[in-house]
């Protein structure tokens, strides 16, 4: 590499909730630049799932925070080249790798729901994933899964 690695960008929590973690998915979430929608989409996702978490003694935001930590992937897998064959090798995740990985996995299934807006496809979501089912969570124990059975590759971690 010619270059270092790029020094990472300070990210202004949200206006509403006075969170990073917000912004990060508000960013992820946005298209074309339309910030301002994106944050509307999920305040009122937000709204939603307060509404249908209501039994629970917690806030929505914190229903949000536990739903991104169920759809959280500990290992990957990852390709390797050896001698000839590729192996799926399995490989711990880096820490801002696993947020960003399950904030983009619950835009995506947020995104193929059926729905009428966007904010109920995401509010669906996140109830979902907080109660350890839906697409993303799906995909979450697909990869766990993938890296159990490649166990037997780890040694050729890179």
């Amino acid at each position: 590499m010619r270059k270092g690695r790029p020094k990472k960008r300070i990210l202004l929590p949200d206006p509403k909730f006075n969170d990073i973690l917000v912004t990060q998915f508000v960013n992820n979430m946005m298209f074309s630049g339309k910030k301002s929608i994106a944050y509307g989409i999920f305040y009122d996702a937000i709204e939603m799932v307060a509404e249908k978490v209501k039994e629970e003694d917690k806030s929505a935001l914190d229903v949000w925070k536990q739903a991104l930590s169920n759809i959280t992937p500990q290992v990957e897998v990852k390709s390797r080249r050896v001698g000839g064959a590729t192996f799926q090798v399995p490989i711990e995740v880096r820490s801002e790798r696993k947020v960003s990985l399950s904030m983009k996995n619950m835009i995506d299934f947020s995104r193929k729901r059926s729905g009428r807006t966007m904010s109920e496809k995401l509010a669906g979501e996140i109830v979902a994933a907080y109660n350890q089912e839906g697409g993303a969570f799906k995909r979450k124990e697909d990869m766990h899964r993938m890296a159990e059975a490649n166990k037997a590759f780890a040694h050729f971690r890179m």
